[in-house]
């Protein structure tokens, strides 16, 4: 429901917010620029003002101080009103006061959008739109982040998807702010809000009297410039007018044959909120918060181009679900866990026979799970992907901890259905996970945890027969997976090594297609990507894709894979019958757990056998040159020394800051876990300072360098899981 709330009215008020945003950002900067070329006077009386002033214009009928310390005079000559900006030092005028058209124009466009009521009107509505955003915002980031405690922990996911919420991060507190106060304002305009007296109620009786010097009144004497907002002079040939003096503390009548104050009036308590709305929506008199509020506001075009990136590029992967009801009218919630999206498939088709047998159904990410919601349902269905070996996807992040915080077990049943690789060790181990501690906390399950391998449409509907059992109802499952739209790859050139150890192994470079302009914009397909991403290829005879960690980037402007013939292997056997000029089916899948990132953190590399192919591709894409020391596994060097020239080359270059390998097939055999122990000073000095682990290859392999890291950082009082928990120990095993 919350990310209902945020996405339509961003969606629909889109281009207005844009319009409020840019103009309000715009004029943040006359506030500053005022109070910077302002003469800001010393230590001075509005007496002393007045009086210089007065001395230079006798005619004067109005001094002004602006927020930002300007000084303005205002009297007429010959009948026509004149107003200058004057030298509180000498009295002097030192520019016109004529307002800038530029800043009257841009305040037209962003307080009414240069029509009248109507405009007011419109702009309300953005204010109040924004309003909603940057509070569903708030919370979505809260969510996703796994509470509000840890509003600026890592995050991982697209980078769109990143970019939106680290400026929401920062800007939402501003946009906060602007729009609450923007939708004040509104209300006291259009006078919905009571603003009270303006001056005061009643005069004194005065003196008669006219000529008193300004310099002798006390009044004036006692107010410092500082304090004034404007002063009024009298018509000298009315013995009835008095001085008008408005400060921050009030105004006052003053006479002006003897200066007495005949009458005060202090401003109200919401009068003082008011203005005080005013100056923290405007900038006027706090020109420093209303720059630090513009530079948020610009976060806006941004936000709003990544969120409909996020958007567009979020309608494949998580299917349109047709009579998807309310979660407070649903009998079954269905909560998804999915990174890649696939899992929402599996969802889709049981919502759509779930509501064909008559169930009300509510789906949702795991991510969304709130209990008090839930008041008529029955049931809760999960469908949990497993990401990597054993964390949450990006859809079920904090699940787990608010299945803590729920302090009973709910009321209703729950089934628990895994979705994983059962080659991989950690088999839908967050599935199960899910399973393990709703049993310890009491909930009834419907029926016993199950796990779908790889995506097999057979063990999701042996599930469904089960659950239908269960519900008391014929429940037939029929999932026909969707892919992403393949591309065919051409080959362009391949390298054989290993053949020689029995391991036949080749590096495939491929060119690179030149998708849609829609996939370029939303980064989907081949429209970009980065080293440590997989290409799925779809082998022939076959529905089940295969996928390689990628060794290049779109900016190397070519598709790179590293591949062992596995004996039976449908796919790497196909491949490795593909000569030059031959092609594949395939997609591309962003993987944003593995990749390196662009900033200037030290990297520790580890790999061996095809595991050094993202690796090479992290290496390939160091033009900053970050210190990247990497430690890479082969059977013989002779053999299966996979980029070793390149090796040498990103050596010299500076993009490779050490390269240490390790042989398991020569006269003195070794494994990389073993390098890795020879330096593990120089490697516990490094993470001790901040540097990145990131592994990839086997899954012997790699248990066996997370053994090795253990003992080198036993002294450190660091672990591998620590590591991994802060984001800075991260795997990409098979």
């Amino acid at each position: 429901m919350i990310r209902v709330v945020h996405r339509w009215p961003g969606l629909l008020a889109g281009l207005l917010l844009l319009v409020l945003s840019l103009s309000g950002a715009l004029l943040a900067l006359f506030p500053a620029i005022e109070r910077f070329s302002s003469v800001q006077p010393a230590a001075l009386s509005t007496a002393e003002l007045a009086e210089r002033i007065q001395a230079v214009l006798p005619e004067v009928e109005q001094i002004r101080r602006r927020p930002s310390g300007r000084i303005t005079a205002y009297w007429s000559e010959n009948g026509v009103a004149r107003a200058a900006v004057m030298d509180p030092a000498s009295g002097r005028e030192i520019a016109p006061a004529d307002p800038n058209p530029f800043e009257r124009w841009l305040t037209r466009l962003h307080r009414s959008l240069l029509f009248d009521d109507a405009g007011r009107m419109l702009t309300a509505v953005g204010a109040a739109a924004m309003l909603v955003l940057a509070v569903s915002g708030a919370v979505l980031v809260a969510r996703r982040a796994g509470g509000w405690r840890r509003w600026f922990s890592p995050l991982r996911g697209p980078f769109a998807a990143r970019l939106h919420v680290e400026i929401a991060r920062i800007a939402v507190a501003g946009l906060l702010l602007s729009s609450a106060t923007a939708l004040w304002m509104s209300a006291s305009s259009f006078d919905l809000l009571p603003d009270g007296p303006s001056s005061p109620a009643t005069e004194a009786e005065g003196s008669g009297r006219t000529g008193m010097p300004v310099a002798d009144m006390d009044m004036l004497k006692r107010t410092p410039v500082s304090e004034l907002r404007s002063l009024s002079f009298p018509d000298p040939a009315d013995a009835t007018d008095v001085f008008t003096l408005k400060t921050d503390r009030g105004i006052g009548y003053l006479d002006q044959g003897t200066g007495a104050l005949l009458t005060w009036s202090e401003p109200t308590a919401w009068q003082c909120v008011s203005a005080t709305l005013y100056m923290l929506h405007t900038g006027r008199g706090a020109a420093a918060l209303g720059l630090i509020l513009g530079f948020m506001a610009l976060g806006v075009p941004a936000m709003a181009g990544t969120g409909f990136v996020l958007w567009f590029a979020g309608r494949p992967a998580r299917p349109r679900i047709p009579g998807n009801v309310a979660a407070g009218r649903a009998e079954t919630i269905l909560l998804v866990g999915s990174e890649g999206g696939s899992t929402w498939g599996f969802a889709a088709t049981l919502h759509a026979a779930l509501s064909a047998s008559g169930q009300a159904v509510h789906a949702a990410p795991m991510s969304s799970f709130e209990p008090a919601r839930y008041r008529q349902a029955r049931r809760i269905l999960i469908l949990a992907a497993t990401y990597g070996d054993v964390d949450a996807p990006a859809s079920a992040r904090g699940f787990l901890d608010r299945v803590k915080s729920v302090p009973v077990a709910a009321p209703v049943a729950l089934a628990v259905l895994g979705f994983g690789d059962r080659s991989f060790p950690g088999y839908c181990a967050f599935g199960r996970a899910v399973a393990e501690m709703a049993e310890a906390r009491g909930w009834c399950m419907l029926v016993p945890f199950m796990a779908v391998n790889r995506q097999s449409p057979q063990d999701f509907a042996r599930w469904g027969r089960s659950l239908g059992a269960a519900m008391g109802m014929t429940l037939d499952l029929v999932h026909h997976p969707v892919l992403p739209a393949v591309f065919p790859l051409r080959l362009v050139s391949r390298r054989d090594h290993g053949a020689e150890v029995q391991a036949p192994t080749a590096i495939l470079r491929f060119a690179l297609p030149t998708p849609p302009f829609w996939l370029r914009l939303t980064g989907r397909g081949f429209g970009r990507f980065v080293a440590g991403d997989l290409l799925g290829v779809l082998p022939e005879g076959s529905a089940v894709p295969r996928f390689y960690s990628l060794a290049s980037g779109c900016r190397d402007g070519f598709i790179e894979i590293v591949v062992r013939k596995h004996p039976a292997g449908l796919c790497s056997g196909q491949l490795f019958e593909l000569q030059p000029g031959g092609t594949v089916n395939a997609f591309m899948r962003q993987n944003p757990g593995f990749h390196a990132d662009r900033d200037t953190t030290p990297l520790i590399l580890i790999g061996a056998g095809t595991g050094i192919g993202p690796l090479a591709g992290f290496i390939r894409a160091n033009a900053r040159r970050r210190p990247i020391r990497l430690f890479f596994g082969m059977r013989h060097p002779d053999s299966d020394f996979l980029y070793g020239e390149e090796l040498k080359g990103w050596r010299r270059s500076g993009q490779l800051q050490r390269l240490a390998t390790a042989c398991s097939r020569t006269q003195q055999p070794s494994y990389v876990q073993d390098v890795l122990r020879e330096e593990g000073a120089e490697i516990a000095r490094m993470v001790r300072e901040g540097a990145r682990v990131m592994v990839c290859g086997g899954r012997d392999m790699a248990a066996g360098v997370s053994t090795a890291l253990a003992d080198i950082l036993a002294p450190t009082g660091l672990t591998p899981a620590r590591l991994r928990a802060e984001g800075r120990y991260v795997e990409d095993v098979f």
